[in-house]
C-alpha cells in the first residue's frame, strides 16, 4: 500500500492548504497506480519546529519560508 510522508516548517502552510497537499498527492499516486488504490493509500503531513530544518548549514524558521514564497 502507498504511504507518502510530507515534512514541512511548522505554521507556513494552514489546515486548509494541507488537505489540498493530501488530496493532490493522493491524486497523483492514483494517476499512477489506478483507481482502486485510492482507498489504501496513505498520506502523512509531519511538521518540522520552526528552525530545525537546515538547508546549506543555516536553519530555516517559518518566516524564511513565508518570504521565500513572497519573492523576498
Amino acid at each position: 500500500m502507498p504511504f507518502i510522508n510530507i515534512k514541512i516548517i511548522e505554521g507556513v502552510f494552514t489546515d486548509a492548504q494541507k488537505q489540498e497537499i493530501i488530496k493532490k498527492m493522493t491524486d497523483t499516486m492514483v494517476s499512477i497506480e489506478g483507481e482502486n488504490m485510492r482507498g489504501v493509500t496513505w498520506t502523512v503531513i509531519e511538521e518540522v519546529k520552526s528552525g530545525d530544518w537546515g538547508i546549506g548549514g543555516k536553519g530555516l524558521t517559518s518566516e524564511d519560508v513565508k518570504s521565500l514564497a513572497a519573492g523576498k
